[in-house]
């Protein structure tokens, strides 16, 4: 039972340990299982940039059907066709053609050269015209010849050498001889053989592209890439995660170290940003923001993609944009650290991402304006080159950084920042959370309540100015968000709105509601300003964040001249002091802080009759001195130094507001 109490009491940090150790598994499961010794490589990658890569096992690299089809084929274009000589028919056809000079000695002397040519060079069997180009071999015996086909003659080739020839001559028809009986074909095709060489040759076809066996070295550090080094590459490390094996207690240590690192977050929370480690919605955004870095760096692993052009640098914008740069330059250094194990060259990448965060930080210092997010980005794109180069030139590879392509990513990852923007609106939508822009927004004079304000009620409308800007400098001094505050600050008074001439600033100086009422009654409407505020802010969809400008910026003060009113008519009897209390509850903030000391001191300086030195700086010191004997500030984040810093800046502003001036001695 007392463990269900104790679970009970704390179950806010029992969730957020949960949300760590979920986290911490997840990432455990999909980082790496060893040492990233290189990634997959594109047309981008021109030399490999990692150290040598060297085969842990062997591994054979299969070619496709398509790649074995098209070598085939390409056997089958290029198996040379074989032609046997058989010169028995040649001798006959030589010799018939000798008895042409008994017959007619004439006719014989003039076909004799022509004659010779052909029965020299040999007639070949007539083949398919699309073989005709093939390499041929001519076997004679035990020796075979490479030759061409074209090389010679066949019986249409040889009867138009023939006809061309006694053209020239003029003495086509002076003999009438019948030459085709002199003609033979002595190169036949062996198709038997022709068929078993090529049936040999495609037998040989190995279903592999290459063997590499352990310990060969795959690729050079600094070696150019050719596509099919890029593809032997991709293919090694395919396998590579098919043969992953991870044991339990290696998965164990895994999980080990990436809870360590997400608990060094949970203690900055926990130790310095209690604010934020007490939202829950907070607490939960920071790890989904890791978890959701880490996610992507996996995916871009996995598919072989270009993991530095992925925008690390949206990291510390979207923690800045919500919180402070000292929580988003920790939680961009848990995402690196992390993200780091998808990296050969884990040096080089938390160098690159590390600075570059570091520099958009200074870039985003106040998110108040869209052209800092195209800033950011350039700045983001300039660090990324110079470090690269710097880095590769003094301890990497000189020659990549003549290649263009390798700055494709920096290019990508510093093109993608700019998404900042939308996933900003989006996150706001999601979470709640308010941003720079958000606020901007809100401090618009034409949104519809500040309108309204500024119309119905100009008294209370220039109440809040003032103590806007009274805040609003404060702030700027002590330190924290000064357009939040500001914000806070134009609406924290929205609910006089409902009884607007109950307030004075909203009276004229002849008559006030409050003469004819009970003080009690007055009392009421006045507490009821801060309630009827927090409904109106509602019903217009006021972030929260605004929202606590509103209740708290009276705390759990008294409604003082109404109870002294009370008092005094009754004798200090049968009073109850909290029914002239408002209800709180008491200012969480320095912002909040700083909103209850710049509302009281300005509404207070409109009753002084003298506005001079001596009357103003008593007027901050009591206002100030009664909201902390109140003990208003005891949950805020303020010391008593800021408190002094802010009655010297309430003091001068005042001071210039109503011109009073030092009274000199005579």
């Amino acid at each position: 039972m007392n463990i269900l109490i104790y679970i009970q009491s704390k179950h806010n940090l029992i969730f957020k340990i949960l949300v760590v150790l979920v986290c911490a598994l997840i990432i455990s499961i999909i980082i790496p299982d060893r040492q990233v010794k290189g990634h997959r490589v594109g047309a981008f990658d021109p030399v490999w940039s990692y150290e040598d890569l060297i085969s842990e096992n062997d591994f054979f690299l299969k070619k496709s059907p398509k790649e074995i089809n098209n070598e085939k084929q390409k056997i089958e274009s290029e198996t040379p066709l074989f032609f046997e000589n058989n010169d028995a028919e040649k001798l006959i056809k030589k010799a018939n053609f000798e008895q042409l000079k008994f017959k007619n000695k004439k006719a014989y002397l003039v076909y004799k050269p022509i004659f010779d040519s052909v029965f020299n060079t040999g007639i070949i069997e007539t083949i398919d015209t699309s073989q005709q180009k093939m390499p041929i071999l001519i076997i004679n015996g035990n020796y075979a010849e490479t030759n061409t086909y074209n090389h010679f003659f066949n019986i249409a080739t040889a009867t138009e050498f023939i006809n061309n020839e006694l053209r020239k001559n003029n003495e086509a028809d002076v003999f009438k001889i019948n030459y085709h009986d002199f003609l033979f074909v002595n190169y036949y095709l062996n198709n038997e053989k022709t068929a078993f060489y090529l049936k040999s040759t495609l037998d040989k076809i190995s279903n592999y592209k290459s063997i590499i066996f352990k310990g060969q070295t795959i690729v050079k550090q600094g070696e150019a890439l050719t596509n099919n080094k890029r593809f032997l590459i991709n293919h090694y490390f395919y396998l590579d995660s098919l043969n992953s094996v991870n044991s339990l207690l290696k998965h164990f240590f895994k999980y080990l170290l990436v809870s360590l690192l997400l608990m060094l977050l949970f203690g900055y929370l926990y130790f310095f940003r209690k604010i934020i480690f007490g939202q829950n919605k907070q607490f939960v955004f920071l790890y989904l923001v890791i978890l959701v870095s880490v996610f992507a760096s996996f995916v871009f692993s996995k598919y072989g993609l270009l993991i530095l052009s992925l925008p690390f640098a949206l990291v510390p914008i979207m923690v800045r944009v919500f919180f402070d740069s000292r929580t988003a330059l920790f939680t961009h250094l848990i995402v690196v650290l992390i993200c780091s194990f998808f990296m050969a060259d884990k040096f080089e990448f938390i160098l690159l991402q590390l600075i570059s965060g570091i520099a958009t930080l200074f870039s985003v210092a106040e998110m108040r304006k869209r052209q800092q997010i195209v800033n950011a980005a350039s700045l983001v794109f300039l660090f990324y080159v110079l470090l690269f180069l710097s880095y590769n030139v003094s301890f990497g590879i000189p020659q990549l950084v003549k290649k263009i392509s390798v700055y494709v990513p920096f290019a990508i990852s510093s093109v993608l920042v700019l998404l900042a923007y939308p996933i900003i609106l989006l996150t706001e939508k999601i979470f709640g959370f308010i941003s720079d822009f958000k606020l901007l927004e809100l401090c618009d004079l034409n949104q519809p309540l500040l309108r309204k304000l500024s119309q119905d009620i100009p008294g209370t409308f220039q109440h809040s100015l003032q103590v806007a800007n009274l805040a609003e400098e404060a702030i700027y001094y002590i330190g924290g968000n000064t357009l939040l505050v500001r914000t806070g600050a134009m609406y924290h008074d929205i609910g006089k709105l409902k009884n607007p001439n109950y307030f004075t600033e909203n009276q004229s100086k002849q008559y006030s509601p409050h003469q004819e009422m009970d003080p009690l009654e007055s009392a009421n409407i006045i507490l009821n300003h801060v309630i009827e505020g927090v409904e109106i802010a509602k019903e217009n969809k006021l972030p929260e964040q605004i929202i606590d400008f509103i209740r708290t910026h009276h705390g759990t003060t008294y409604v003082g001249y109404f109870l002294s009113m009370m008092k005094k008519q009754n004798d200090n009897k049968n009073i109850n002091e909290n029914e002239f209390r408002y209800p709180g509850p008491i200012p969480f903030s320095k912002e909040t802080a700083v909103l209850m000391m710049a509302d009281g001191v300005e509404a207070a300086s409109r009753s002084l009759k003298v506005h001079d030195v001596v009357s103003i700086n008593d007027l901050v010191d009591s206002v100030i001195d009664y909201k902390i004997s109140q003990n208003q500030f005891i949950n805020s984040n303020i010391t008593f130094k800021d408190i002094t810093v802010i009655r010297k800046i309430f003091k001068k502003r005042l001071m210039n507001i109503y011109h009073a001036r030092i009274e000199y001695p005579q």
